[in-house]
């Protein structure tokens, strides 16, 4: 029997997971993330509503995503058997809808009728869109400028849908940029606001609800794995940025010790700070938006630069709960570069016929990279439709575009 949709307790003690967490954030956003935090709660503890929000991820988004054998990527690859949670075929695209559907009801059901969201690679902002044109929510989404242009499909579909998208020309104009802007708007409209925060980061509680929320990955793969494996598997791996995805699919697995986990960043160009998007690895503990947690930043404390061949990883902070993940050892996590990134999406694109995202290929190939003899689960967190012109422009394969 496939999993729905259950809540779950996260590794949480008061408003931290362990040392990470908390909230950092002007007074005057204390009474909101208060509401916020009641109304979650609240909603959790009502069948009606969890009941309504199983049956859109069933209906809406086409839950349970698959679990897919990737015989060809494998034999390829070397090693155990391969096999990949398709997030990617759920509506929209990318797992971002989970979290998407699951804050859009929340918000409905607190009376907010107008939505705030931020978005990187433009998933999460056109799942934000699609959730606000089901349920007849005001959208505005904000990116940043370099963003928008890296991805510039998805902006059109939000607009499509009927979201405000504002640009952000501030600092790097990408994800941490937007992540400000959205914080400002939401100052001033607290009342009629609500501010959908796409990945596990930001002030207490939005990791959790976030984590809640994408927890679905995990608790369905494991029960495909029983049934079609036999087994758990022997590792899951996922992409980490701000880290949803990767904390939806860890999730069910944390107290499977039998079950390695392993978070894939990104690498960049390189170790330099500014040259990647590594927080994990080459960050260190402080305060971005609103938490404590791994930071990438200067000798002066001050955020660095990032850079990552996938605007969805270009990210310089990460979620407390994989900042506590790393420290107690439960998961590790690694980095790989640009270039890997680009060679396992065309190895995956050519062998299977499944192009994915430039997020998830950070995963597979750190897969392709360590060869392991048994099964290894890998999240698929997103198609690689997006990313069409970057792969392009970077490959030097623009001619495929004509």
């Amino acid at each position: 029997m496939i999993a729905t949709f259950t809540p779950s307790p996260p590794i949480l003690a008061g408003s931290r997971f362990g040392a990470y967490g908390g909230q950092y954030v002007p007074e005057t956003i204390v009474p909101a993330l208060a509401e916020l935090e009641q109304g979650y709660r609240q909603a959790l503890a009502d069948s009606t509503f969890v009941e309504h929000l199983q049956s859109v991820l069933r209906h809406y988004v086409g839950r349970p995503t698959p679990l897919y054998e990737a015989a060809r990527f494998a034999q390829r690859v070397g090693g155990g058997p391969v096999w990949l949670k398709r997030e990617d075929l759920a509506h929209t695209g990318a797992h971002k809808i989970n979290n998407a559907i699951g804050q859009g009801l929340l918000a409905q059901r607190m009376g907010k009728r107008r939505i705030i969201a931020e978005t990187g690679a433009g998933q999460h902002g056109v799942a934000t869109a699609t959730v606000c044109a089901m349920l007849g929510l005001a959208c505005v989404v904000y990116m940043g400028e370099e963003d928008t242009r890296r991805q510039a499909l998805n902006v059109y579909r939000m607009r499509l849908l009927g979201a405000e998208v504002r640009p952000v020309s501030a600092g790097t104009r990408t994800l941490k940029d937007a992540i400000n802007e959205a914080f400002r708007d939401w100052v001033t409209g607290i009342e009629s606001s609500y501010y959908l925060i796409g990945s596990a980061v930001g002030p207490h509680p939005y990791p959790e609800i976030v984590r809640t929320f994408q927890s679905i990955i995990s608790q369905e793969a494991r029960a495909q794995a029983l049934t079609a494996i036999g087994h758990l598997p022997h590792r899951v791996v996922a992409c980490v940025g701000g880290g949803s995805n990767a904390v939806g699919s860890f999730a069910a697995f944390l107290e499977d010790a039998c079950v390695e986990l392993v978070g894939v960043e990104a690498g960049g160009r390189g170790p330099g700070l500014g040259d990647n998007a590594a927080t994990l690895g080459a960050g260190r503990p402080g305060v971005l938006h609103g938490a404590h947690s791994y930071v990438l930043q200067d000798s002066g404390g001050q955020i660095g630069a990032t850079h990552s061949i996938s605007a969805g990883l270009d990210y310089p902070g990460v979620g407390p709960e994989h900042a506590h993940l790393k420290d107690s050892r439960r998961v590790r996590y690694h980095a790989v570069e640009d270039v890997g990134a680009l060679d396992a999406f065309f190895a995956l694109t050519e062998s299977e016929g499944i192009m994915p995202a430039l997020e998830p290929a950070h995963a597979l190939a750190w897969v392709q990279a360590n060869r392991h003899p048994g099964v290894t689960l890998v999240t698929l967190s997103g198609r690689g439709d997006k990313d069409i012109h970057t792969v392009a422009s970077a490959s030097g394969r623009q001619e495929y575009l004509a």
